[in-house]
């Protein structure tokens, strides 16, 4: 049976891992909408290829270079932040919101509202707006399918059971490339040493994250909304071979434990067939040929990303939205140039000591918030030195 597929960034890392899917099964999916920031040649060409109704930019300056190049085609342009929410509005039977920063916030709150479901790969809907966004998918009857490698495992392994009879819900994390270095070797990691990823490969500002270990701490709230088991019952273990993706003890104290291979086909396959099954062009997992799976407990002190994400959900209100904002000013400048590694989670937890916040009511409140965050982060920053 065909179902209809609207792809909210398109032309990321995301979207290509899950048009290589649907390319691979074509008689499976119609393609609705297909949307990037700009990469106006590169959305136009994945828009004819996949035979979309409608292609939309966010930055309405690309939108004429779109028009451009589908002129003749017969598939709709458009651009602009209104566009983007309109497309994820479009009724289908998946939309896939994989656009990166709070620029996604608005498309996924559409598609919420529509009550569709949503495999759910950006990030800051859950950190900086968990709970306006949990509360429209109650209100809604909407339906999140988590997109994160961790987060769908977690889901997979919760398949059939109840959260009441959760002991313990465990996020692996693979360290990072630098997860065996010092803190003086740290303050002096190099961007390009901070994004050569050993087991993923990914964009700069998650490879950093992942470097930081920030990435687990913000997948930490992620888990914290979506699977509400307390936090007491919530923990990050290093595994850096990255076999496991993450695992749910019961009360009875058998753990379940998803393995696969460290590519994002798999937890996105899931997601696009949901909730049956489907085939990827992944090799099997070899276990023999692995050898060893081992686990180690998180260095706070060497890499403080996860204590600080902790503490933001225990503040509450607005703290995991300042979390979020003040790592991308921060990761942004380590990547420019302009700090050192370690730097990244001082600027973070100097931003959210000074900024105490009420808790975001609706959308608009979020968005408020994070320029404000923003904006701390950047005063913090002009004070910092370079290493």
């Amino acid at each position: 049976m065909t179902r209809t597929l609207t792809l909210l960034g398109a032309t990321g890392s995301i979207g290509a891992s899950t048009l290589d899917l649907v390319r691979r099964n074509p008689d499976d999916w119609r393609v609705e909408a297909l949307t990037a920031n700009c990469s106006s040649r590169e959305l136009a060409a994945l828009a004819v290829e996949f035979d979309a109704k409608l292609a939309v930019v966010g930055d309405e300056s690309c939108l004429p270079d779109l028009r451009e190049a589908l002129c003749g085609t017969g598939i709709e342009a458009a651009g602009g932040p209104r566009a983007l929410c309109e497309a994820a509005a479009r009724p289908v039977d998946l939309t896939v919101a994989a656009i990166v920063g709070c620029a996604g916030l608005g498309p996924v709150m559409a598609a919420i509202e529509r009550g569709g479901t949503v495999a759910l790969a950006n990030k800051e809907a859950l950190v900086s707006a968990g709970e306006v966004m949990t509360a429209a998918v109650t209100k809604h009857g909407a339906t999140l399918l988590p997109t994160d490698s961790e987060h769908n495992a977690i889901f997979q392994c919760l398949a059939g059971n109840s959260l009441d009879d959760v002991a313990r819900i465990t996020l692996t994390a693979s360290g990072g490339p630098l997860r065996t270095w010092s803190k003086d070797q740290l303050a002096k990691a190099t961007p390009a040493q901070a994004v050569a990823h050993p087991n993923w490969s990914m964009g700069a500002k998650i490879s950093v994250d992942s470097a930081t270990m920030m990435n687990k701490g913000l997948e930490f709230i992620e888990a914290h909304h979506l699977f509400p088991v307390g936090l007491d019952r919530l923990r990050i273990v290093v595994h850096p071979q990255s076999v496991i993706h993450s695992m749910v003890e019961y009360r009875d104290r058998s753990t379940l434990a998803q393995l696969g291979p460290s590519d994002m086909r798999v937890p996105i396959a899931s997601c696009l067939a949901w909730p049956a099954r489907m085939d990827t062009p992944l090799e099997p997992l070899d276990l023999a040929a692995i050898g060893e799976l081992t686990f180690f407990a998180p260095d706070e002190v060497r890499f403080p990303a996860t204590r600080l994400a902790r503490e933001a959900i225990e503040g509450g209100a607005g703290a995991p939205a300042v979390l979020n904002a003040a790592n991308e000013v921060a990761v942004a400048a380590f990547l420019a140039g302009q700090i050192g590694f370690s730097r990244i989670t001082a600027v973070v937890e100097d931003t959210m000591s000074r900024h105490h916040a009420a808790a975001p009511g609706n959308l608009d409140d979020v968005l408020a918030l994070d320029a404000e965050a923003r904006a701390h982060a950047g005063e913090i920053l002009e004070n910092f030195a370079l290493v």
